[in-house]
């Protein structure tokens, strides 16, 4: 199994210069490649991420020789990686690749011939040795490291093929979990999870620092500064919402067998200029990309029903369907059976139901109309994890 540990590092001047370089080296590359894949596309070539890399090396002495300065793992890595984008772009699975901009998601890619890690320091080429915050937590076959910047602050991510798994789920208890914006989740059994809403907690800060950088003259030091706190406060947002975006995830992973979710319509709630705010600050999409692998590491199944579930107006008692059922209406008493509901408790609980009910396999094939994302523990695991 390939997991993945981000790691904050410790650079000095130095080391940070060298970053900056290599990163810009990449974003170059990359931006040279898709130029060129672009023009030879459209003069009837059939380009190739190996054969940009052979065309960047035969000039890249001669035109761009302050590429020499850093690691040649910067560029090269960069074109693979723009073959990769083309590769999901061809299957349908992405968009068309863009240019890069400088400053928006810096970072460059070493293979693992070009890194090694003791202890809390990690090897650069034409470097040396830099310190790390903490000790890597995978043992294994290192596969390869990926620098990046948030903020003013480095991180690394390194790739590890390792035989260390998380320990397997035994509860093949089922859960029905609720995604909402006033509560982040509502589970089957009642129990509520708040969520972080740092967005919000910090909608005003952000405010102020905007207008003091709109503020700032283009190109000035003191837009830079101003720049760099704006950065920084969204870098503690982002935080802030992965921290515990990962507790919510690992707990349920953990504690249960089999994770029922709905297939939320992010794009439209996000287009609702009402809901567009609150729904960003959740992280749904993120929620459900880390549910989907922690429970395939745990031998779990994450099962997705159809968006057109009407998980909310279903008695999840006597199974009687209401015919209107607006958002404002969180609790509400079924005219048939007379049960109470709270409005999310309900929907949590009709999601259990159905995966109860359904026929579900057990090595997690797809159901209709739902779609069972996790593999059991009959599968091989084939997952790449990424921790933050």
């Amino acid at each position: 199994m390939r997991r993945s540990h981000q790691i904050a590092l410790d650079p000095n001047n130095k080391h940070a210069t060298y970053f900056a370089k290599a990163c810009g080296v990449a974003r170059f590359a990359y931006n040279w490649g898709l130029a060129q894949w672009k023009r030879q596309y459209e003069a009837g070539e059939k380009p190739t991420q190996a054969s940009l890399r052979r065309q960047l090396n035969a000039i890249k002495r001669e035109q761009f020789p302050w590429m020499l300065e850093v690691t040649k793992n910067a560029p090269q890595m960069a074109l693979i990686h723009l073959g990769n984008a083309f590769q999901r772009f061809f299957r349908g699975d992405a968009k068309s690749p863009t240019f890069k901009q400088k400053g928006v998601h810096d970072r460059f890619t070493l293979t693992n011939d070009q890194v090694a890690v003791s202890d809390k320091r990690i090897r650069i080429p034409h470097l040396g040795w830099v310190r790390m915050r903490e000790t890597l937590r995978f043992s294994g076959k290192i596969m390869s490291a990926t620098i990046s910047r948030k903020a003013d602050k480095w991180y690394v991510s390194i790739t590890v093929d390792t035989e260390e798994t998380p320990a397997m789920c035994e509860n093949q208890a089922i859960v029905g979990v609720d995604l909402g914006v006033n509560r982040l989740a509502t589970l089957s059994d009642g129990t509520f999870v708040t969520g972080a809403k740092p967005h919000q907690a910090l909608l005003n800060r952000l405010r102020r620092l905007s207008r003091s950088l709109s503020r700032k003259h283009k190109g000035s030091k003191n837009r830079a500064k101003a720049q760099l706190k704006f950065a920084k406060l969204h870098a503690k947002i982002a935080n802030i919402r992965h921290d515990a975006l990962h507790k919510l995830t690992t707990r349920l992973a953990n504690q249960y067998g089999v994770i029922v979710v709905e297939d939320l319509n992010v794009k439209g709630m996000m287009a609702n200029h009402r809901l567009a705010r609150a729904v960003g600050d959740r992280g749904f999409h993120e929620l459900r990309r880390q549910l989907a692998y922690k429970t395939s590491m745990r031998g779990g199944q994450l099962i997705i029903v159809d968006r057109w579930f009407a998980s909310s107006k279903i008695c999840s008692e006597c199974g009687t369907k209401q015919k209107n059922m607006p958002l404002s209406i969180r609790e509400w008493t079924c005219p048939e059976c007379g049960t109470h509901h709270d409005r999310d408790v309900n929907a949590a609980r009709n999601l259990m139901k159905w995966a109860v009910s359904s026929t579900v396999t057990a090595c997690g094939e797809d159901v209709r109309p739902a779609i069972a994302e996790a593999a059991s523990t009959k599968q091989e695991f084939n997952v790449k994890a990424t921790y933050a």
